[in-house]
């Protein structure tokens, strides 16, 4: 199937590693220009040097916190430059720290905040007047399965995931008249580095070994596995492309079957 991405203008945030790195891999392999961002120059060249070892996809590498505003505005004006356009944009970050309720003072609830929801907000506002402007364009956020089934000790991960999906599917019914899509993807567990060092972390702390640690979380994920990024990277593909064209306001799991909550 021919996705339509041939040549079109990516921006993936978050991308020098993990998920988003397996987006923007995909999209190159499917012909895509890529900006890619993260917040460490090394970390997002090595990256770029790492796709285009595979893909003939011209790549464009920057430096962008997602907590600064500055550094958001500086990538995309920064793409324009570079491309001139701008077809799609992967929301992605790391989620914030880990917590209950009594856990939390005000600081760490502004934090996550400003990290998770507001920094959502302001990724998409920087693309939309380009894709007003073309007409057209695809925006993919990527959450977690706590928007349907809150996860103990993660609190603000519950809540601010929740408003970046309240806030998409607000967002779907006026941008879908202007030709652009929005859509939510939701990654249950994948074999990440960061996956690698929570099930060591839990080894310890559980005394068991690592092997015995994902037996356990196998036990609770309907296909018996961690999914592999790749996996995740070519859902994500999909939902960006021209192949998706009719597909908007929607929120996609990619969890082996893990959520068992009714969409």
């Amino acid at each position: 199937m021919d996705l339509g991405l041939k040549d079109k203008v990516m921006m993936v945030a978050a991308s020098s590693s993990g998920l988003g790195f397996a987006i923007a891999r995909n999209l190159a392999k499917e012909g895509a220009k890529l900006s890619i961002a993260s917040r460490n120059v090394k970390h997002i060249e090595q990256a770029a040097t790492e796709i285009r070892k595979e893909s003939d996809a011209e790549i464009f590498p920057s430096v962008m916190d997602i907590t600064d505003p500055f550094t958001i505005e500086a990538w995309t004006k920064n793409t324009m430059e570079k491309f001139g356009r701008i077809d799609g944009l992967v929301v992605n970050a790391g989620g914030p720290p880990a917590g209950r309720f009594d856990d939390l003072d005000d600081s760490k609830w502004v934090a996550g905040f400003e990290l998770t929801l507001m920094g959502t907000v302001r990724m998409i506002r920087q693309v939309l007047p380009q894709m007003r402007k073309q007409k057209s364009g695809s925006i993919l956020t990527v959450t977690s399965v706590s928007i349907k089934e809150p996860i103990d000790n993660l609190l603000l991960s519950n809540v601010m995931r929740s408003g970046v999906s309240s806030l998409l599917k607000s967002l779907s019914f006026d941008l879908a008249r202007q030709g652009i899509r929005i859509n939510n993807l939701v990654p249950g567990l994948f074999g990440t580095e960061r996956l690698k060092s929570l099930d060591l972390i839990n080894s310890r702390e559980w005394r068991m070994t690592v092997e015995e640690v994902q037996n356990i979380n196998y036990s609770n994920i309907p296909m018996g596995r961690y999914g592999d990024p790749d996996e995740f990277g070519k859902a994500a593909t999909f939902l960006l492309s021209d192949a998706a064209s009719y597909v908007t306001g929607e929120t996609f799991f990619v969890d082996g079957g893990r959520t068992r909550s009714v969409r």
